[in-house]
């Protein structure tokens, strides 16, 4: 008991949850990632280390395996103090109101801070715009952030202000009810729109790629559509059902169709000098906003480069 009004003391929030049957089994870490929204899995993985997380009044482990009836309690302890800098580092505001800000991510950014990458970031420029006002719920190092893009990926993001809102963007990234329609050039010619529907997991030897059918893997699903046709590319349109990592990437090369530039999945050899990274950007982001209710859907207009590109693809 004490131990317990010590955390409630420090202003932790408390989640408990009950095992029903249809959790039987699974890991300790995977169950709190499908029932805690807005939690990312490294993150929960953290808290259980730290003690955070109690199975049946016992510290629990990340890969421990879940029994019907356990009552597991989560601990989310309050955000501490920021160890990130803010940065005076401008920002391409599509929509901002109290609650998020959407931005349209500039090619060659990290979006939060990691190994290699403390500085230069979006979370470092958020930090500056936004001051105090982020959600601390995936805690330090990526304050606001309840998705992400890749670096050489372009276009449209959601950061969340406040918990609340990052709660209701979460779930519905849970749900798959967000709109999150990308842009593309990919290799060769597409005849037709189609849909990919696979599992993506992590590589079983290239670490740090992602692959289709892999064991463990999550279920993807990726719709594209025909926009144009040229020589040896076709220029997409792919809406995400899913929100794997690098899964149009991924996808895409696994229908033969890697997309231009990518310098993992892709060719060895870009046929476009200077192309620095995927040709591939998040042109539109639609979601119910979390505290009116309404459907908000902002578009980011294609980068210079890719317009550029597709000049050129157009004139042969």
């Amino acid at each position: 008991m004490l131990e317990q009004e010590k955390r409630e003391a420090e202003n932790a929030e408390i989640m408990h949850f009950e095992a029903a049957p249809e959790h039987t089994g699974k890991r300790l870490d995977v169950f709190l990632q499908e029932n805690a929204a807005g939690l990312t899995r490294s993150y929960l993985q953290r808290l259980i280390r730290d003690g955070q997380v109690l199975v049946n009044g016992k510290n629990g482990k990340a890969g421990g395996k879940i029994r019907t009836g356990d009552v597991i309690e989560l601990t989310v302890p309050e955000a501490s103090d920021l160890e990130v800098c803010p940065e005076n580092i401008p920002l391409d505001i599509l929509y901002e109101d109290s609650d998020v800000i959407v931005i349209n991510k500039p090619k060659d950014m990290v979006v939060h801070p990691a190994a290699g990458h403390y500085s230069g970031t979006v979370v470092n420029a958020l930090l500056y715009h936004c001051r105090e006002e982020l959600s601390g719920i995936n805690g330090v190092l990526r304050p606001g952030i309840v998705h992400r893009i890749d670096r050489n990926t372009t276009g449209s993001l959601v950061i969340c202000k406040n918990d609340l809102a990052h709660r209701s963007l979460a779930e519905q990234l849970k749900e798959h009810s967000i709109t999150r329609s990308y842009r593309a050039i990919v290799h060769g010619r597409l005849e037709e729109d189609g849909t990919i529907r696979t599992t993506i997991g992590r590589h079983p030897i290239k670490r740090k790629e992602m692959a289709v059918n892999v064991p463990n893997g999550k279920e993807a699903v990726t719709h594209y559509r025909v926009l144009e046709q040229f020589e040896r590319f076709t220029y997409i349109e792919c809406r995400l059902e899913t929100g794997r990592t690098h899964q149009i990437r991924v996808h895409m090369k696994s229908i033969g169709h890697p997309v231009l530039g990518d310098e993992v999945y892709g060719p060895a050899r870009c046929p476009f000098p200077g192309l620095q990274g995927q040709t591939l950007h998040a042109m539109k982001l639609g979601f119910i906003h979390p505290t009116t209710g309404e459907y908000l859907e902002v578009e980011a207009p294609l980068p210079e480069y890719f317009e550029n590109l597709l000049r050129k693809l157009r004139a042969g």
